[in-house]
């Protein structure tokens, strides 16, 4: 089973996360996938950056009951700050019988390089890679576990949105309606 693994804080989830994980479904070979939910991106600072269960609740609460798609909490569980080959190397040990994918944005293969053992990764792992803004392959282009998907750009980020929630606009076309109401019945990023 080949199952592809998308990666983030999703502070919180909106319609661009769902609409390329979507596209990872319709127009790859992936059978299933997983959001495994970053509680500390080590690149990133922790400023602004909710629960991780509240973070959680919002994915379970996006993906409601697609039997395609599944949400892990596998990194709250391991030491933090979190990086990707540690957990890349636990779900492959946990689950021999998995052909596990990383799906990553243009954006974050800029600095690619910086990774833990981002090398380790390139050669026991494929990448699926799905285009961003301002940003392409770049020294990746011709690496043969590297796949680049013409899937749309989308220009939403958790951080216009919660930007938005705290300036008191109605931003709720850009979440799944469950998640906005989630949201604002439990006064998040408000403040």
């Amino acid at each position: 089973m080949k199952t592809g693994l998308f990666f983030g804080s999703f502070n919180p989830i909106h319609i661009g996360h769902l609409a390329i994980a979507n596209y990872m479904l319709e127009f790859t070979d992936l059978d299933e996938l997983c959001m495994v939910i970053s509680p500390q991106n080590p690149f990133k600072t922790q400023a602004n950056l909710l629960n991780e269960y509240d973070r959680m609740k919002m994915v379970e609460i996006a993906i409601g009951n697609n039997s395609r798609f599944s949400v892990s909490d596998i990194e709250f569980h391991l030491p933090k700050p979190s990086y990707t080959i540690d957990t890349l190397t636990y779900l492959s040990e946990r689950y021999p019988s998995k052909q596990f994918v990383l799906l990553i944005g243009t954006d974050n293969l800029e600095y690619f390089h910086k990774w833990k053992n981002y090398e380790e990764i390139l050669k026991k792992y494929k990448l699926i890679v799905y285009p961003r803004p301002g940003s392409g392959l770049g020294k990746y282009a011709n690496y043969k576990n590297i796949q680049l998907v013409n899937a749309p750009l989308i220009e939403i980020s958790s951080s216009f949105i919660r930007e938005s929630i705290k300036s008191g606009k109605n931003i709720q076309h850009f979440l799944p309606a469950s998640v906005y109401d989630y949201i604002r019945n439990n006064h998040l990023y408000e403040k």
